[in-house]
């Protein structure tokens, strides 16, 4: 429903029921796909409870519980028309099939206490009038992002109902989203920033699947990984989330909606929904990482146009990994790292039943070999400090 922002840049919807996609996250530049906004809230900085658990706050039971939150700011339509210059083209960072997202400020006489006095910068989403699975969307965020609290969920500040007009404010993310990076021909982001963000979005996704309410992404991808001032990773638009199942069931049952490339297969093919149709779509992002290719590019035919199939078979071999890295690295990599990573991605991508957990998979990451200093970090010694299986 979101799309990233910090720089112009124009979107497509949402893929329903997995049509194809065609409009790119910037239209000059990036051959497929949506991206995506931001989300979440709560006065907790740290994400968790003085036990030290995650912290999440107790579920709205209606929309006038969500829309009275005290963690959230209630706007006028005024007061986003004024910190947007009039939602002027100029403020306009973002758009897509929910709507646009304009850059704005917000001054501090209208934010709650937990919010700079002096003002602060803001992405403020502005919903199209008309479509229900807009509102539909709108709501769950409010619903997700206005209860949760974690350094690696983008924070939603407020929200405006007025009228007709529906629209979200979050925090602005100055560096955009991770596929901007990744895919950008001017943009290059280092192999160590890579890890760091990677890191940071599996903090995240763990957060949600751990969490007393646990909560499914279902739409995990590199446009809706936003990127703060120190290339910290936040996740974003939560439009999609999903509740896990309760009780003895194993899935939840529901409409097939995400974005193509992304999906877990069993889930295209059944509808079942779980932690680990989520995992899958990690696993797809490492690849994206690795690669500098996108999930799916279809100015590419045969095999070359999935991501999945096409690097499928290098990824436990450590001889032919070479194969598929990005080549916008010049080598400027960790070969051990690589193999890590692509060990994990081959986990992930596998059969439902037997991939990790996603605090598996973020153990895996915060303990990969540790590199040493060398002018070529393709060819360094680096001591290994992971406790999995690497399997190449």
């Amino acid at each position: 429903m979101g799309n990233c922002f910090g720089a112009r840049s124009k979107v497509d919807d949402k893929l329903l029921s997995f049509q194809p996609s065609s409009a790119p996250c910037d239209a000059t530049k990036v051959p497929h796909r949506s991206t995506q906004l931001l989300a979440h809230t709560g006065p907790t900085a740290h994400g968790y409870s003085k036990g030290g658990k995650p912290e999440i706050l107790p579920t709205p039971r209606s929309e006038g519980d969500i829309l009275s939150s005290p963690h959230l700011t209630a706007f006028t339509f005024k007061d986003l028309k004024n910190a947007t210059k009039n939602f002027s083209l100029d403020s306009l960072i973002g758009e897509g099939g929910f709507g646009h997202v304009y850059k704005g400020w917000i001054d501090g006489q209208f934010l709650g206490a937990t919010w700079p006095r002096s003002g602060m910068v803001v992405a403020v989403k502005k919903l199209k009038p008309e479509g229900f699975q807009g509102h539909k969307e709108w709501l769950s965020e409010l619903n997700y992002l206005g209860q949760l609290d974690h350094p690696n969920l983008v924070k939603l500040i407020g929200y405006c109902l007025d009228g007709d007009n529906r629209l979200l404010v979050y925090e602005y993310m100055p560096n955009e989203c991770l596929e901007n990076h990744l895919f950008r021909k001017e943009k290059l982001l280092p192999w160590a920033t890579r890890i760091k963000v990677v890191v940071g979005a599996a903090r995240g996704l763990t957060f949600l699947h751990d969490s007393d309410q646990q909560i499914i992404y279902r739409d995990f991808k590199a446009s809706n990984i936003l990127l703060d001032s120190e290339f910290n990773a936040k996740l974003s638009d939560f439009g999609l989330a999903k509740a896990g199942p309760t009780g003895d069931r194993s899935h939840v049952s529901t409409q097939v909606l995400g974005t193509q490339g992304y999906a877990a297969p069993e889930y295209i093919a059944t509808g079942r929904l779980t932690t680990r149709c989520d995992v899958y779509s990690f696993g797809v992002v490492l690849l994206e990482l690795l690669s500098g290719r996108h999930a799916v590019d279809i100015t590419t035919s045969g095999v070359e146009r999935n991501l999945v199939d096409w690097a499928r078979p290098y990824l436990d071999n450590r001889r032919k990994l070479f194969r598929i890295m990005d080549t916008k690295l010049e080598g400027q990599y960790s070969q051990r790292q690589a193999c890590v990573i692509s060990s994990l991605a081959l986990q992930c991508i596998s059969e439902a039943k037997i991939r990790p957990q996603m605090s598996e998979v973020l153990a895996t990451l915060e303990h990969l070999p540790v590199m040493r200093h060398s002018r070529n970090p393709s060819r360094a010694e680096e001591k290994s400090t992971s406790p999995i299986r690497e399997g190449i």
